[in-house]
């Protein structure tokens, strides 16, 4: 068993490191996007160029041109944004294996569902990731592909139906979780094995004196659109295993459904924005409505008292232990009010990342937790709000203590 010191540590320097790849990934991302939809033909411009842009930032001007294929003579010095989405996928595939796979048992196995080791929770996460790429890449190259709505249509009815796959086997908020990594995993996929390895070829045409392929321009330009358009969900699915209600809902699939929706009207806004074709302004009540429904969908099919087993993990040997029946009582008095099916604690809809303490299988699953947020700190309960005293903390570290002795 990992302790609770090294798991929070590697924890948060993982998600460091993610979110600032990430921050470089979407940036670039969304700002090359906008500056090709920017693009304006004027006289004079060089052979190839297609169009420019004239921008200021920090107190300097730029203009920039973009050459429909390639410059007559390629510069010494070329710079290929690449890394940022290879390092971003690394490091978020590295979250997973850390959180969801080695602590399988606290974050992805739901036995409820379907009792799974460790390994198999990884073995079957890390093999949907990579089959769902392949079905992806394959509709993407298929007859398909030549209609970009009706692959979108497919597309969108294909993760939908991935999410009820992936509710099946794992928890909820595993479902969620795995949802977006698949997304994200098309993303930076396109990026390595078509978008860069397309550009590449054209270079080496160009170098070469060869007219480059069409299609490899036009096949790296559909993954950059739906990378475009996916960018925003995938960002919700991500945060959003922090929020219970949206994952816990017996209509999460739905609620998935309303997420892409929003996502994708956001970015058609100022895709059509920066084209210069004014500003469809419908698409922000399109998104809100979305989110509306997503909403009421989350407090529609949330958990009722009625799914709860009281009793749960009570035939556990270690649950007998007089030391686990008196940090349960410490914990139930000072914690269930929040991490409850239907907290009591105003202002909460939900537990706070779907913990629950209701029964003893509930606060043996997260023992781990527990040592972080209110042994090893006293970050749990938020600002001590329940009055947890030193020597009901003392009776949790003695639980905790018994139970490593194990």
């Amino acid at each position: 068993m990992i302790d609770a010191v090294t798991t929070e540590w590697a924890s948060q320097i993982g998600r460091w490191i993610h979110v600032i790849t990430a921050v470089a990934w979407i940036g670039s991302s969304f700002y090359f996007i906008a500056l090709d939809l920017s693009l304006r033909k004027r006289d004079g411009l060089p052979k190839g160029v297609g169009g420019e842009s004239w921008q200021v930032h920090g107190g300097g001007f730029y203009r920039m041109q973009k050459y429909l294929v390639a410059p007559a003579e390629m510069p010494s010095e070329l710079t290929w944004f690449k890394w940022e989405s290879y390092a971003t996928w690394l490091t978020g595939f590295f979250l997973i294996v850390w959180i969801y796979y080695v602590q399988a048992e606290l974050y992805t196995v739901d036995p409820a569902k379907l009792v799974l080791t460790g390994w198999q929770a990884a073995l079957v996460g890390i093999g949907a990731l990579a089959l769902s790429w392949i079905v992806y890449d394959r509709m993407c190259k298929s007859p398909l592909g030549r209609n970009d709505v009706a692959l979108g249509a497919v597309l969108f009815g294909f993760i939908i139906a991935m999410n009820v796959l992936f509710l099946q086997v794992f928890s909820d908020r595993a479902a969620f979780l795995h949802t977006g990594a698949m997304i994200a995993t098309w993303m930076s996929a396109s990026v390595f094995f078509v978008i860069i390895p397309n550009q590449k070829k054209v270079v080496a045409d160009l170098l070469a004196g060869r007219d480059p392929d069409p299609a490899l321009g036009k096949q790296a330009k559909q993954r950059s659109l739906h990378n475009n358009y996916l960018t925003l969900p995938v960002l919700f699915l991500m945060l959003g295993t922090h929020y219970p209600l949206a994952w816990s809902s017996s209509y999460a699939p739905a609620i998935v459904a309303m997420v892409i929706v929003s996502g994708a009207l956001v970015r058609h806004f100022f895709n059509t924005m920066h084209a210069g074709k004014g500003y469809v302004w419908w698409t922000w009540g399109g998104a809100a409505a979305a989110l509306a429904v997503a909403a009421f969908l989350s407090v529609a099919g949330r958990p009722t008292f009625d799914t709860v087993d009281w009793n749960a993990g009570i035939d556990r040997p270690e649950a007998q232990s007089a030391a686990f029946q008196e940090a349960m009582v410490v914990v139930q008095g000072r914690c269930a009010m929040c991490h409850a099916t239907e907290p009591a604690w105003p202002g909460l809809a939900s537990a706070p990342k779907g913990i629950r303490f209701e029964s003893p299988d509930d606060i043996l699953r997260h023992a781990s937790a527990i040592r972080a947020q209110s042994v090893l700190t006293d970050a749990m309960p938020p600002n001590n709000i329940t009055e947890m005293t030193p020597d009901e903390r003392r009776i949790v570290a003695a639980w905790l203590a018994e139970r490593e002795g194990r």
